[in-house]
């Protein structure tokens, strides 16, 4: 427990006290089965991923991804992460969206196979930083206030 100082003579005779070591380095978080899981979110989109070591097979909500994501700029915003990290067709991705609309769940995808490959493989974690992977975009849409046509847009005005 730290000793109490009386005075400045005490505090310049206490001893000092190391600062403490810095965290070691990030260690390599996975389940039994060798998954890596992480939470994406963007919107009102949240997914549920898992990624472990295989083909690159990606599945969304228990279809192919093209299939799900059919807008091939969804696609390559889902792929990102992995073209990023230099990790193309090394890894499998199971993941489970709800909420929100599909470019969302793409955002939230995104943000969930980031944050999984950076705990699947801490090395991965600065590239997906620098490239703003890890962030969640803290962006929703505003609500509708009453008394207006929208969040912010009022009525037409007529004199009559």
């Amino acid at each position: 427990m730290a000793t109490e100082l009386s005075s400045l003579a005490a505090l310049k005779k206490a001893p000092v006290v190391a600062a403490a070591a810095p965290d070691a380095p990030r260690q390599k978080q996975v389940d039994a089965q060798g998954r890596a899981y992480a939470t994406g979110r963007r919107k009102n989109a949240v997914a549920r991923v898992w990624v472990k070591a295989g083909t690159g097979k990606i599945t969304v909500n228990g279809r192919d991804q093209t299939v799900y994501f059919a807008r091939p700029t969804q696609q390559m915003v889902i792929n990102h992460p992995f073209v990023v990290g230099d990790r193309v067709g090394q890894f499998d991705v199971v993941a489970t969206v709800s909420g929100g609309g599909l470019s969302g769940q793409a955002g939230a995808v995104r943000h969930g196979i980031a944050q999984a490959l950076s705990k699947f493989e801490p090395g991965l974690r600065g590239a997906m930083k620098g490239q703003g992977f890890l962030t969640r975009d803290s962006r929703v849409v505003e609500r509708k206030k009453y008394g207006r046509a929208g969040a912010r847009r009022r009525f037409q005005f007529s004199k009559r």
